[in-house]
């Protein structure tokens, strides 16, 4: 890996796999809010998947990679580890991203050297423009720029990289710092959530838990395969949350002036 491009070659095996296959991720975890002057709470069980599908398209040039992917996963009783239906006398929205995609090109991917596993690390801080302004969402909307930092870790043995398989065996931990969840209708309160958790790559599909494969067969069996071809933009909690409750008429209104002008 003395190079940009055989650096990523060898985040791509560990994400996912040269020869196109479909690859899944599981992972596991909790999701804790923090406030001002109030304690740190675990508050939620996360766990989910990643199907994913790497292609190579020559308009993208020499080196670069397409990651076709969906991706869902689901809050849980932080506890019983049960997938909620709701929380706190809120309906859950759980997380159905389709697509979730990536564009790579070569770039100096950040690796740590650990003996005898290498760990790729991928540190992404979101601002955009919110899909779910305050005019249009003040119950559900925490601001209206979406600000959030994604932390990815992806482990895999040295001695399987230097081999030529087309995907090697990969564990992974996650870290997520976001604003509270729209679902949550906590408005404009200060505070937020912390995503933590770790998984791996499975062999297929079938290793997914059960009661989530069963859960995704019910609801959105799609998800249990990546996509074929490329669509965008892509679909984040934000965007279906929007989609499954599109802003009033009347929240759109520009406010009226009621006030005494000085």
């Amino acid at each position: 890996m003395t190079t940009p491009a055989e650096t990523l070659r060898s985040l791509a095996r560990t994400r996912a796999s040269l020869d196109g296959e479909e690859v899944t991720y599981w992972w596991t975890g909790d999701v804790y809010s923090w406030a001002p002057d109030e304690p740190y709470e675990r508050v939620l069980g996360f766990e989910g998947l990643n199907v994913a599908r790497l292609v190579q398209n020559p308009e993208d040039g020499q080196g670069a990679y397409r990651l076709l992917t969906r991706e869902a996963a689901f809050y849980l009783d932080p506890d019983s580890r049960e997938i909620l239906e709701t929380w706190r006398d809120q309906p859950v929205v759980h997380v159905w991203n389709d697509p979730a995609n990536q564009k790579w090109r070569p770039f100096p991917v950040p690796v740590a050297d650990l003996g005898d596993q290498v760990c790729f690390s991928l540190e992404i801080p979101l601002a955009y423009p919110s899909p779910l302004p305050v005019a249009e969402y003040p119950v559900h909307s925490s601001g209206d720029t979406y600000k959030a930092l994604e932390c990815f870790q992806f482990f895999a043995r040295r001695a399987d990289l230097a081999g030529g398989a087309p995907s090697v065996p990969a564990t992974m931990s996650w870290t997520r710092m976001s604003p509270w969840l729209p679902w949550m209708a906590r408005g404009q309160r200060p505070g937020g959530l912390t995503f933590h958790c770790r998984g791996r790559k499975l062999r297929s599909y079938a290793e997914v838990p059960g009661r989530t494969r069963a859960y995704i067969a019910g609801h959105h069996p799609e998800f249990a395969h990546a996509p074929e071809t490329w669509t965008e933009p892509n679909e984040t909690s934000w965007t279906y949350f929007r989609k499954l409750h599109p802003p009033k008429a009347e929240s759109r209104r520009e406010p009226e002036f009621t006030g005494r002008r000085p």
